[in-house]
């Protein structure tokens, strides 16, 4: 296709143009993207009303809705990611050899990054400034259920780079609407896109990873656990627990299922259980907990221990001890976020060492997965591959690296 090889060839110009972009410049392009979104909220808040009155899955209004309030969570990001220090040209280790010669590993740009999205508007204000401050280029493919908002957004940031004489080709949202463009990405534009990031649901995450010629930074399925150890506090792990299912059931940190040490107090586990009820949440337990609510319970199956449920469902297991849990997880777990509640330290380290996690949490709520909480300002996505990065990918993760190798004629015998 003409129209996106158009693209690509304009993304990669325009990084030869910014990889090494004055750092004051950079922060006046957020600075001034920022206002923009202060002065055009009405604009935004209006596109987005649009998306909204036209979309057809239903149940996704809630991940499209802009309002005054995520406004400002967008804006409050942007300003988290200004405040970051310059991530490019950090001399991240350095050392001395023998022969004198002197050895820097320095950060720099990744180059082009293809993000494909679902439905969240924010998404596009998110990439966009932690790109740029990463010194990346974006090409966005957003949602068609979001292109309004995306569209007003996108065009908001190019504006900011305008202003600043900065190549507006820095960011590149993809207007074409047909499916056929996604495929025509990820398998012809090797050339021109260096990493894929997709960001939704597991349909579009599983063919991005299957037919990408480029390498994927995300995420299959967040199916996070938690183990409650027979040496907690009630009270924290009724707390933790209700918040790590029931905060936001649809967020790809929220709980899907509970390890409960068998020798934890039954009284504790009915508190707790119906304290989930309470809330609203469906439980799906095992033979041995459901005799202590007379088997009224649904039976959970083999199935649900691979579940990503992402509603108010959630399956509870009983497991001997800390070594169970951690196998139940290396088998049934997506290397998303898993937790351990316990005030024994030498349960905790066992836990936080064998499992796979990318985020490995103790006496944490699981909803803590998420780049803003981790204090990077925003989130291009969470990735779970084994290689680096891992967990919650912001400013510093959108670096590559490169030696710098000095010495004073130097040659090797």
């Amino acid at each position: 296709m003409n129209y996106l090889n158009k693209i690509g060839e304009n993304s990669k110009k325009a990084f030869k143009k910014i990889k090494n972009l004055d750092h004051k410049i950079v922060k006046k392009v957020l600075n001034d993207f920022d206002q923009n979104i202060k002065k055009n909220k009405n604009l935004i808040i209006n596109a987005n009303q649009k998306d909204v009155k036209n979309v057809k899955r239903k149940h996704l209004i809630d991940r499209l809705i802009l309002n005054t309030k995520r406004i400002e969570g967008i804006r409050n990001s942007i300003h988290e990611i200004i405040k970051f220090p310059n991530p490019v040209g950090r001399v991240i280790e350095t050392w001395k050899r023998p022969n004198n010669l002197l050895i820097k590993k320095v950060s720099i740009p990744i180059g082009v990054i293809g993000i494909i999205y679902e439905s969240r508007p924010n998404v596009t204000a998110d990439v966009a400034a932690l790109c740029f401050k990463s010194g990346n280029c974006a090409i966005l493919r957003g949602g068609t259920e979001a292109f309004n908002s995306n569209i007003t957004l996108a065009n908001l940031f190019r504006d900011s780079l305008y202003t600043n004489r900065v190549d507006k080709n820095s960011l590149q949202f993809i207007e074409k609407k047909e499916r056929k463009v996604v495929d025509y990405i990820l398998s012809k534009m090797n050339n021109y896109i260096d990493v894929i990031v997709p960001r939704g649901g597991k349909n579009l995450v599983r063919k991005v990873q299957k037919i990408s010629n480029v390498h994927v930074i995300g995420h299959l399925e967040g199916l996070c656990h938690i183990y409650l150890d027979n040496n907690a506090s009630l009270d924290i792990a009724k707390k933790i627990i209700i918040n790590a299912k029931m905060r936001r059931t649809s967020i790809c940190g929220a709980l899907e299922t509970l390890l409960v040490n068998d020798k934890l107090p039954k009284t504790y586990l009915i508190s707790i259980i119906n304290k989930l009820e309470e809330s609203g949440c469906e439980v799906r337990v095992d033979k041995k907990i459901n005799k202590y609510f007379r088997n009224r319970f649904k039976l959970a199956k083999e199935s649900d221990w691979k579940t990503e449920y992402l509603d108010s469902i959630l399956s509870i297991k009983s497991v001997k001890n800390v070594n169970e849990a951690v196998n139940h997880i290396l088998k049934y777990g997506t290397m998303h976020t898993d937790s351990i509640i316990t005030k024994n330290s030498k349960i905790a380290k066992y836990f936080l060492e064998n499992v796979n996690s990318s985020i490995a949490m103790h006496n944490v709520s699981t909803q803590f997965a998420d780049g803003g909480e981790f204090g990077f300002g925003g989130e291009i996505g969470i990735s779970t591959s084994s290689m680096p990065p891992r967990g919650p990918v912001g400013v510093n993760q959108l670096t590559s690296y490169k030696y710098v190798v000095t010495g004073k004629g130097v040659i090797r015998k």
